[in-house]
């Protein structure tokens, strides 16, 4: 028995008061099966958000950029004059003329230079020098040897003639008086030949070492050295030839 006040206990049967209804009179027409139920699509799954996106760090600090070094002055270059500006209202100055060339001066002929003819060649490495010492020398040798010989020929063919019997080896030159003049003339022949075949070698050798005129300096040298020899023969063979017409031509 419980109290009507309260609910049932779960899991009792309901008894309502009277008798039981009764059965219906005719059996109910059978229902058509029962449709499922249509279910509503998958549930769409939430959108989750995106990945967080890390947070943009402060880009590394760029290192203060210090001060070039300071450049050295140069020293000695002359200082450039500041432009000051022309002052308002100066008069306008003409424009600088190139100075003129002095009276006299090369000028360039009109037209340019005119191009050279023919081939080029290669000029000398070289300087070619004078041969006027060479040329000296060998025109003192031909004094010495030609000239001289020659005049001291002449002179000993009148002293032949003039001492057709000779001249004794003694100490006595008194037997020259007859061919005084011409004993004179042949001393003279002598040593101007001797001083210019002297003058004739020295100026000769140099010419050949400095190579100013070295083959007449040559040529110069050996007339220079033959011509003792030239005049010695031509002073004896004139002599002889001298007396032997002075005896020729003696009273007998």
């Amino acid at each position: 028995m419980t109290d009507p006040q309260l609910p049932p206990p779960p899991g009792a049967r309901s008894t309502p008061d009277g008798p039981p209804p009764a059965p219906p009179a005719y059996a109910p027409a059978p229902t058509a099966a029962p449709v499922p139920p249509a279910y509503d699509a998958a549930p769409v799954p939430p959108a989750y958000d995106a990945a967080p996106v890390p947070p943009a760090y402060d880009a590394a600090p760029v290192p203060p950029s210090y001060a070039a070094a300071p450049v050295p002055p140069s020293y000695g270059a002359a200082p450039v004059p500041p432009a000051y500006a022309a002052a308002p209202g100066a008069y306008p100055t003409a424009a600088p003329v190139a100075p003129a060339a002095p009276p006299g001066a090369y000028a360039v002929p009109v037209g340019g230079y005119a191009v050279p003819s023919g081939a080029y060649s290669v000029p000398d490495a070289a300087p070619q020098r004078s041969g006027v010492l060479g040329s000296l020398a060998l025109v003192f040798s031909l004094v010495a040897a030609v000239v001289a010989p020659i005049l001291g020929g002449i002179s000993a063919f009148e002293i032949g003639r003039r001492l057709p019997y000779g001249v004794s080896s003694g100490n006595d030159l008194s037997v020259l008086s007859p061919a005084r003049d011409q004993v004179l003339w042949a001393e003279l022949s002598f040593w101007t030949g001797t001083v210019f075949g002297v003058a004739a070698l020295v100026l000769g050798i140099i010419a050949i070492r400095r190579r100013q005129g070295r083959g007449a300096g040559i040529a110069a040298l050996v007339l220079a050295v033959l011509g003792v020899v030239i005049f010695s023969a031509v002073v004896l063979v004139t002599f002889a030839v001298g007396g032997a017409a002075g005896f020729a031509g003696s009273p007998a």
